[in-house]
């Protein structure tokens, strides 16, 4: 497939092992361009690149306990790329964890599982889905 019709994916995670697992899938069933991120420091510093979908871990502190988390980092990406669409992933399964990423504005929330990669892939579905409708109707809409 053509790299323009390609997926570019964000993928941020401070878990050096699940993050090279989520890569892996991706990279194996589907047609993604990936970049990948420890911190959300460097997942902001990236976003020039114009990622089509950002998966976030909602803690981001394994590394660097000083390291800015995943509410702050959606929050940060929200301010300055309010399009992209940012889906919050957490070990917790927790309705607080789920109710406070919805109320920063994340697309959708995913509790890490052995289930966890095939609802990213239906959720990423979903949202080029929206982004197609949103594109056609702001065809239709120049036309009128």
């Amino acid at each position: 497939m053509k790299k323009d019709k390609m997926i570019r994916l964000f993928l941020v995670d401070d878990d050096a092992l699940f993050l090279k697992s989520l890569e892996i899938e991706f990279t194996q069933n589907g047609n993604f361009i990936i970049e990948t991120f420890r911190t959300g420091e460097l997942c902001i510093e990236n976003l020039s690149h114009s990622p089509d979908v950002i998966i976030l871990d909602y803690h981001l502190d394994g590394i660097d306990k000083t390291a800015i988390n995943g509410i702050e980092t959606l929050d940060k990406i929200n301010l300055s790329h309010p399009s992209i669409p940012v889906v919050m992933l957490s070990s917790q399964d927790s309705i607080e964890v789920a109710v406070n990423c919805m109320h920063h504005q994340a697309f959708d929330y995913i509790v890490k599982s052995e289930t966890a990669f095939m609802r990213l892939q239906k959720i990423i579905e979903t949202i080029l889905h929206y982004k197609k409708m949103e594109k056609e109707l702001n065809w239709y809409m120049e036309r009128m």
